[in-house]
């Protein structure tokens, strides 16, 4: 053997030290298994292979959605089979804004995940909208638990030249290994089909096979069992959702007065919804000197 100096041992050392640190790099941590009792609900971040804990969910008791009263019924009955360990379907919540879609999922969340039957096996997971892409990795990642997930993403749309629509796909329904038992996936939407109108007659004007084109693209919206849509309400029921807002936070108000500021509100907001109502009622509230209870 030749002799190998001090200088030259160490300079190996240092070489074997950048070729470990090379190897950590490139080999992703092992995945932490998630505490899935520390919480009924999580985010989904895809960059560290985690799901947040969420303590407090943003939410109102399901008493309070006025006027969805059909959909409301159907989204329980489809989430209560699915608690129970019973067949359920994917849910598209669609249609007008501020109706309450997203408010509606996470408070049938909250009301069966309350029922001593359930134990709080219901995990709902939030996956954002940008992270659509890494669905099948969130469902591989809770595959194996015993607990049941609603993977919720709101307001999913999808624009331009983004082919992430695929991957969602493929997801619900396709691959090898299929959607887990243990899963449903629900989303709200603004767009029935998910993809603006004019992308879709751009798809059919520059195909081959026009047809094909679109099909491919509208199919994507068949890959969720249920269609829930949510349209502009009425006057009558605008004020009764502010009446139930009203009633359940016990501010002190007639009726009357009630009435009219409610509708003016709505009138300088151009719109009639669930959101507006409660923005008119934080308004009130804060005029009255009165916190919301949570």
């Amino acid at each position: 053997m030749f002799p190998v100096s001090e200088k030259e041992l160490q300079a190996i050392a240092d070489r074997l030290d950048r070729l470990t640190q090379l190897i950590e790099r490139a080999v992703p941590p092992a995945r932490s298994k998630p505490d899935f009792d520390a919480a009924d609900a999580f985010v989904w971040h895809p960059a560290s292979h985690s799901l947040q804990p969420i303590e407090h969910v943003n939410r109102v008791d399901l008493s309070l959605l006025k006027g969805v009263d059909r959909m409301r019924d159907i989204l329980v009955d489809n989430t209560e089979r699915f608690a129970k360990g019973l067949p359920a379907n994917n849910v598209l919540l669609w249609g007008a804004r501020g109706m309450g879609k997203s408010s509606l999922v996470k408070a049938v969340h909250g009301g069966i995940n309350r029922s001593p039957k359930n134990g709080k096996r219901l995990k709902l997971v939030e996956i954002h909208r940008e992270d659509i892409e890494t669905l099948p990795e969130l469902m591989s990642f809770v595959r194996q638990s015993q607990h049941r997930f609603i993977l919720f993403c709101d307001d999913l749309s999808f624009d331009g030249d983004d082919a992430s629509y695929k991957s969602l796909k493929a997801a619900l329904e396709g691959g090898i290994e299929g959607r887990p038992a243990n899963v449903v996936f629900y989303a709200t939407s603004n767009r029935r089909h998910l993809l603006p109108r004019d992308m879709m007659e751009n798809e059919r004007s520059t195909a081959i096979n026009p047809g094909e084109a679109v099909e491919e693209k509208v199919s994507l919206s068949d890959r969720f069992g249920l269609w829930l849509g949510f349209h502009k309400c009425s006057q009558d029921e605008y004020l009764e959702m502010v009446r139930g807002y009203v009633r359940h936070h016990k501010l002190p108000i007639k009726d009357e007065q009630l009435v009219a500021e409610a509708l003016e509100w709505s009138t300088t907001r151009g719109a009639r919804s669930g959101r507006v109502a409660w923005q008119f009622v934080q308004d009130l509230a804060g005029r009255l000197g009165i916190p919301l209870a949570e």
